[in-house]
């Protein structure tokens, strides 16, 4: 028995989905629950993906399937395909297995040429209404199928209408349909040299043909890469019976949700068309009326619509868009499918079916895409408002902002301490520039890729960052930027949208975030169910309450350099680096620590007994100092002047030689992270000084603290005791000078490969792992994060080389490998070691399943992505039980 290819409508059920295609299963489950669908016969996914192994052609075995499901379609319509006396026309539509609205083909009322056209005009008594009928499928075929631009065939109707002196399509006559028709045939002939087919079966050959060629289109690899949907499932074809919303004015066609997918509200939603085609409802031709018109138009109608949609809402349980048509009268369901919707109507939707007793709290979790919380949760642009975009770029951190071009940190600074909304406009930003971020709006990058210092630290503070934008000609010295035709200068008015990466000239009104009391039953629901704790990455006093107030469970990273890089501390920070004896750097740190102890207490306060992760000191001491080429320029200059001030030059010399001897090959693998506290023991002392001082202030003012301190960069088990030895010698002197115990552990953070495969040394001088999957995954990888992503890590995921970028989620099969190994091995020597991560992964949904999975303590990310790990915390335990 041959394999089954074609399946007609009530030979499918819903359970047949991959096969189907999700179009197709739901329009057998439609058939089969008594609904009004038009019939039809499904060409399965299998006959897409053998297309392709066929070499692109259609086996005799599909075609005999597809013919033997014709003569059914022929008997249940009374209507004979090719038959001028009684035509039975198609649509032809792609269904894939998950919906990709818009990026495949469709094809309408096949089955039309120079005799059925003559026949459908006297069977419907309607000319004018079978050669509409006929120039669409000409319009339609004739793009789709043979690959005629759309714009050829519009200029020869808006030809026809000047022509004429009207306005609209339904002005023109059967006659001028006539002429428009030869128009296009001679047009079609013209582009491709091929003469448009009369033949019924050819036609639906080559329709058929053109929507598994589709699945391979350039829009549809591009939604199927930003969505997840792999390549091999394949599209599968419905073919179905055509009816007509423009045989006149009892007919009519429209689209409809059965609740409203902006806002969730519960009521029905859509827009319909007397005498019309789809088409015609997306394409802008006509203005549609909204859906409750129908009510008055056609109360019938209306009626049995409604109860249509509350039924299939019901068997669906969950919120549909429906299309339907009226053919003279009598109703048609063409397709239903969950509706897309936004952030906010998704929550909403699902609370309320809870609330209904549709679904239950775990399925109510299980479908809010986390990355969708994004959002909610950072202002974005008015949906409503006119945009003039210039360019586009990594979509790096979300939200929107709005602001005047600033292009140095420092000036940023100055303008947003006058109130001044900015944008900060670099090739690049680095440590230094961290003052003219927190000022800044949003930062906009010409280079760097979603995982660089502007990405992270924009993600960090919630604010709005678009990077790696190549096209932008960024002079810093004329303080312009070109792109395109367009000239911005310093001051000039600019829009960023960070959750799109777009760029829009001038300012565009705002949506400020708003969270609803659904957002946060739904948010309760999933700390009732995940296990794992969720931390934020927090840096200041600020972000800890921000943290707090989305749920946060304590600081999982602070990150110490980063409270180095205010501006009135940086001339200490290069004071204390620049020192040529042990005096003069204990002098300049001795200006740090209370600085930095004021840090702690605001951040332990914030917290408020919660547990505090303190990274001592990370980063390579350069990335303090200044940008060498700009002190080779400004040393020029000087040298330039007849009159320059001596002392100046020798001081700049100075400089100049120091930052050379701290520049490094290779600054990532170089002298940082602990290297650092072994060299310069009195900076983490300083530092530990500072933290345990701050937790004296707190415990005398009854604020209750938990103090981790993490060594950073350890490799080897000699490196961590060492820098605990310290960290312990100092706390004792500590505690018996204010007579406080002070509850606080030593642990470190796992980021490179040695440290995951001696884990079981290290974790005898461990409290606690934090893994640093940043750093691990370049280490493991041997890829420096920005020139990767800059420069070939995007091909690399585009051809399929890796399947997702590792520094967005946890590369599982080999960084993943060494944190389970990590872990196994920790505890294995420890068994209650606690173990997290606060790598950028901790916010990324598929990262955070994962860490579930392997049985880690907790997550840590930024203050804005804590309510998106919360939901997938809950999710991954849902998602492992399922199973």
């Amino acid at each position: 028995m041959s394999k089954k290819w074609v399946y007609l409508f009530h030979e499918g059920s819903a359970k047949q989905k991959s096969l189907l295609g999700g179009k197709g299963a739901n329009l057998a489950e439609m058939t089969n629950a008594g609904l009004p669908v038009p019939h039809g016969f499904t060409i399965t996914t299998e006959a897409c993906n053998q297309y392709y192994q066929d070499g692109k052609v259609i086996s005799d075995e599909i075609i005999k399937q597809m013919q033997e499901s014709l003569k059914e379609l022929e008997e249940k319509t009374g209507k004979q395909f090719g038959n001028p006396e009684n035509p039975l026309l198609v649509s032809v539509r792609s269904g894939a297995v998950f919906s990709m609205p818009g990026m495949m083909d469709t094809v309408l009322n096949l089955g039309l040429n120079d005799e059925t056209v003559a026949g459908l005009a006297k069977l419907t008594n309607n000319p004018r209404f079978a050669y509409d009928s006929y120039r669409r499928f000409i319009q339609m075929f004739g793009d789709v199928v043979m690959g005629v631009e759309h714009y050829h065939f519009e200029k020869i109707i808006q030809a026809k209408k000047t022509q004429l002196g009207v306005k609209s399509d339904p002005e023109l006559t059967a006659e001028d349909w006539q002429d428009v028709i030869t128009k296009f045939k001679a047009v079609i002939f013209q582009q491709t040299q091929t003469v448009f087919s009369e033949s019924p079966m050819e036609q639906l050959l080559q329709a058929v043909t053109a929507v598994f060629d589709s699945w391979h289109n350039h829009r549809a690899k591009i939604y199927r890469n930003i969505h997840k949907i792999p390549d091999h499932l394949g599209t599968a074809v419905n073919v179905q019976l055509m009816v007509f919303g423009n045989m006149g004015d009892d007919c009519g066609t429209g689209v409809a949700f059965t609740r409203n997918p902006s806002t969730g509200e519960n009521t029905l939603y859509g827009e319909f068309l007397l005498n019309a085609q789809g088409e015609d409802v997306v394409a802008g031709v006509r203005t549609p009326e909204p859906i409750a018109q129908l009510a008055e138009k056609m109360p019938d109608i209306f009626g049995q619509f409604q109860q249509i949609s509350k039924r299939l809402e019901l068997h669906y349980l969950d919120m549909q868009d429906i299309e339907f048509t009226v053919e003279r009268g009598t109703l048609y369901i063409l397709q239903t499918r969950n509706g897309k919707r936004t952030a906010e109507a998704a929550v909403k939707i699902a609370v309320d079916m809870v609330g209904e007793s549709l679904i239950s709290k775990e399925e109510a979790i299980l479908r809010i895409d986390p990355d969708q919380l994004d959002q909610l949760l950072h202002p974005r642009l008015d949906p409503d408002a006119q945009l003039e975009v210039v360019t586009k770029g990594l979509p790096a951190s979300p939200g929107a902002a709005s602001g005047e071009i600033i292009f140095h940190a420092d000036d940023a600074e100055k303008l947003a301490s006058k109130g001044k909304a900015v944008i900060l406009v670099r090739p690049e930003t680095t440590p230094e520039d961290i003052h003219g971020i927190l000022a800044a709006k949003g930062i906009l990058t010409s280079r760097g890729g979603m995982t660089s210092h502007a990405a992270v630290v924009a993600r960090g503070m919630g604010k709005a960052c678009i990077c790696g934008c190549e096209q932008l000609k960024i002079d810093l010295r004329s303080k312009e930027v070109k792109v395109g035709g367009h000239v911005f200068h310093e001051g000039d008015l600019i829009t960023i949208d960070g959750s799109t990466g777009r760029v829009i000239q001038g300012k565009v009104p705002l949506i400020d975030p708003v969270l609803s009391p659904e957002f946060t039953e739904l948010l309760s629901w999933a700390d009732e169910i995940r296990k794992m704790k969720v931390r934020t990455n927090a840096d200041n006093p600020e972000d800890s309450r921000k943290a707090r107030e989305f749920g946060a469970e304590g600081i999982g990273l602070c990150r110490t350099e980063h409270m180095f890089m205010e501006l009135s501390r940086i001339p200490i920070v290069q004071k204390m680096i620049l020192a040529e004896t042990g005096d003069e750097r204990n002098e300049a740190l001795a200006e740090l620590l209370p600085m930095q102890r004021e840090d702690f207490v605001g951040i332990l306060e914030a917290m408020d007994g919660l547990p505090v992760n303190i990274r001592l000191l990370d980063p390579p001491l350069h990335e303090f100092l200044p940008n060498l080429e700009e002190l080779l320029v400004e040393l020029t200059k000087l040298q330039m002047t007849p009159d320059a001030d001596r002392l100046e030059m020798i001081r700049k010399e100075a400089l100049i030689r120091k930052v050379r001897a701290l520049q490094e090959f290779n600054p990532m693998l170089g002298h940082r992270g602990c290297r650092l506290g072994l060299i310069y023991p009195e900076i983490y002392a300083m530092q530990t000084q500072a933290i345990f001082e701050a937790a004296v202030d707190c415990l005398h003012r009854s604020v209750p603290v938990e103090i981790e301190i993490m060594i950073p960069l350890v490799g080897h088990v000699k490196e961590l005791t060492e820098m605990r030895r310290l960290v312990e010698q100092i706390g004792s002197e500590i505690e018996t000078s204010s007579g406080l115990k002070i509850p606080y552990t030593v642990g470190t953070m796992i980021e490179v490969p040695r440290a995951a495969l001696t884990a079981d040394q290290i974790a005898e001088e461990a409290d606690f792992f934090s893994f640093g999957t940043n750093d691990l995954t370049q280490t493991t990888f041997g890829f420096s994060r920005d020139d990767a992503e800059g420069k070939f890590l995007h091909a690399y995921v585009d051809n399929k080389i890796l399947p997702e970028n590792p520094f967005v989620s946890i590369d599982m099969d080999g960084v993943g490998k060494l944190i389970e190994m990590g872990v196994t091995l920790g505890r294995g020597k420890k068994s209650d070691l606690k173990t997290g991560i606060c790598g950028e992964h901790g916010g990324e949904k598929r990262s955070i399943e994962f860490c579930h999975k392997i049985g880690l303590d907790y997550v840590s990310c930024s203050p804005f992505r804590v309510p998106l790990a919360r939901l997938s915390a809950a999710q991954a335990v849902i998602k492992q039980e399922n199973k």
